[in-house]
């Protein structure tokens, strides 16, 4: 031992296992989840949502936080908001009321092209795929 004290460490940032528990004892359930999604993004080799451009192809990973039925010009549009914990993406299906799985809370894996909306990434009629139960 170097003879460094547990609060030599702690002041200097050291202390690994006991800061990250103090961390998470002082984050929201929020913030929590948030890091998980983005571990779960950079582990299955995802895009993270926060760092996708315009007219990028991208496979990102999140949980849908809402699902809305909303016509465009006249025909029907489904509407979901994906979440990765570092940003909201709007995935679109256009002519579909609706789609089995595709539920607020359920995990999903799209890609396809990012189109920027006002600011906010949207995805068109992507390619998904829907977690199983129980891995959101």
């Amino acid at each position: 031992m170097t003879g460094a004290t547990r609060a030599d460490k702690a002041q200097r940032g050291g202390g690994g296992r006991f800061k990250r528990f103090l961390e998470r004892l002082s984050s929201s359930e929020e913030e929590l989840h948030s890091q998980e999604l983005q571990q779960e993004a950079d582990s299955t080799g995802c895009t993270r949502i926060a760092a996708c451009g315009d007219r990028q192809i991208v496979r990102v990973t999140g949980t849908l936080r809402t699902v809305t039925l909303r016509p465009r010009a006249g025909v029907p549009t489904l509407e979901a908001e994906l979440f990765d914990g570092s940003a909201p993406l709007d995935v679109v299906w256009l002519g579909r009321r609706a789609i089995a799985g595709i539920e607020p809370g359920r995990g999903l894996t799209a890609w396809g092209r990012i189109s920027m909306n006002h600011g906010r990434p949207v995805m068109f009629n992507p390619k998904y795929e829907l977690r199983p139960i129980g891995q959101e």
